[in-house]
């Protein structure tokens, strides 16, 4: 690994980076297409994509690691390498997300799904996703700062799916197990694009060397 410049390595692993977010964003799509149409076969896909998935993220991880030991970066170099192994992190933990969806899929009919429009709330999410890592590739510090915004509104989306979900329940012939499914999906939709909205923050760290991600009203 040393014998080649730093800046080849860094664009290397930044590119294994950017395809495993395509096969992130693809799983979560995926996964809904397959609730959606009880699609059991889709299901048995998704988790095999999910354990390619793991595997990427560890083999990432370790490169990174190795990156750290031998090349020894500093400044901006070290902040890159940093963002690779949290940005990787958190497209695993999206990755799982999309796991505990089809997990759901007995649970929920198709017609509940389309009540609550989770097609519409997952595709936001996948969005924010592509373009929180389109933000870390071109540095753009502007477009990671949309990515944030982009969370409110899927939060409204899930308090809008929270609302209905209670008010259903309330009427007598609910089906309360199919309610409750309902609501873990809009809450795994809802953890994604926090997880998007992490990624976007850890661009703008990058970018600019500052730590937002605590900070309320920032956008």
């Amino acid at each position: 690994m040393s014998e080649r410049p730093v800046h080849e390595l860094i664009k290397e692993l930044s590119q294994v980076l950017v395809q495993l977010s395509d096969k992130v964003v693809g799983n979560l799509l995926d996964a809904l297409h397959a609730v959606k149409y009880q699609d059991e076969q889709g299901a048995r896909k998704i988790r095999m994509v999910d354990d390619e998935i793991d595997l990427a993220e560890v083999n990432l991880e370790e490169r990174c690691l190795a990156f750290l030991a031998l090349q020894q970066p500093v400044a901006r170099d070290l902040r890159t390498i940093v963002t690779i192994i949290k940005i990787n992190d958190d497209l695993e933990r999206i990755g799982d997300l999309a796991v505990h969806i089809i997990e759901r899929m007995p649970e929920i009919s198709p017609e509940m799904l389309e009540l609550f429009k989770f097609e519409q709330m997952g595709m936001r999410a996948g969005e924010m996703v592509k373009n929180s890592i389109e933000a870390f590739v071109s540095k753009d510090r502007i477009l990671a700062g949309h990515v944030c915004a982009l969370d409110e509104e899927v939060d409204v989306m899930h308090r809008s799916v929270f609302k209905k979900v209670i008010a259903l329940m309330k009427g007598p012939d609910s089906d309360v197990d199919q309610l409750i499914a309902a609501l873990s999906i809009s809450r795994y939709i809802e953890r994604m694009a926090d997880h998007a909205s992490r990624i976007a923050n850890e661009v703008i760290f990058l970018v600019t060397g500052e730590i937002v991600r605590h900070r309320g009203g920032f956008y």
